[in-house]
């Protein structure tokens, strides 16, 4: 099963989903919907529960659920309960909240919005541009992104070629490109800027995304250069790719004699829903 995630938005709120794509099915985070549905501080042994009651009653939905793998807080993948969306709608029933039906409309307009992005692509670009401003994003920040996620895809494919899988080694390539150019790992690079749950990239300033940008286009460009053989000559190619990066950001905090990688998110900058203006 070849399998794409993604983050969906509801109401604000993410939703991790995994696309099928020989099945032309959407999975999603049973674990993520129940937070939406309910507000429960603990969705995950809220979710536990109701499993247990499903299974007593005889339900075949708790049994039927899959797991599949979805990016954690930490940044690594670890199986997850998910349902389709056939098998979501009969879940949502089982769980009484005044958003029942607004989550079912929205779940039925991702279902028909992928078919439709699979008959012109550039309707997915138009979809993020569109989640991204609902939270509160400027368009000028969009823009980055959006080539910063151009760019990550260019770099997974190329490593996708050369049979690296989602996950761990990805994740450690990632780790060695971030650490190269930034001097911080991926998870102290999360700790400095407050982020627990959220996504680094989501809440880097417009100069670090064109920075980890620039790192990640290198690291491609080098591994189709040179042709690493296998996946120890990778990471140094990610060491690499993350040094020319790196270059950039010396020569630029010398000029400006400020630090680039600093506490400082998206978030605090555009003060979008959620964050408390720091006092002077």
């Amino acid at each position: 099963m070849k399998k794409e995630t993604e983050i969906k938005i509801f109401e604000s709120k993410k939703v991790r989903t995994l696309w099928d794509e020989e099945n032309e099915k959407w999975y999603l985070s049973i674990v993520d919907v129940i937070a939406i549905l309910t507000e429960s501080p603990n969705p995950r042994k809220y979710w536990s529960v109701l499993k247990t009651r499903l299974k007593a009653e005889g339900s075949q939905l708790a049994t039927n659920c899959s797991q599949l793998k979805m990016q954690s807080a930490d940044g690594k993948f670890y199986l997850t309960d998910v349902a389709d969306t056939e098998q979501l709608f009969r879940l949502i029933q089982s769980i009484p909240s005044p958003k029942a039906e607004p989550f079912k409309l929205w779940l039925a307009q991702v279902a028909a919005e992928r078919l439709e992005e699979m008959q012109d692509p550039e309707l997915t670009i138009d979809r993020a541009m569109k989640e991204y401003l609902q939270l509160g994003y400027s368009e000028n920040w969009i823009n980055q992104r959006l080539k910063s996620i151009e760019v990550r895809k260019e770099l997974t494919d190329e490593w996708k070629k050369r049979g690296y899988k989602e996950g761990f080694q990805f994740a450690t390539l990632t780790d060695i490109i971030t650490k190269a150019w930034s001097d911080k790992t991926t998870k102290a690079y999360k700790k400095l800027k407050g982020l627990k749950k959220e996504n680094l990239r989501d809440n880097m300033t417009n100069t670090e995304l064109i920075l980890n940008m620039l790192a990640e286009a290198s690291t491609k460009d080098i591994s189709v250069a040179i042709n690493p053989k296998n996946f120890e000559e990778s990471k140094k190619v990610a060491k690499q790719g993350g040094d020319v990066a790196k270059v950039a950001r010396k020569e630029l905090e010398s000029r400006t004699g400020k630090k680039v990688v600093t506490s400082i998110n998206a978030k605090s900058v555009l003060q979008l829903p959620g964050t408390k203006k720091k006092k002077k």
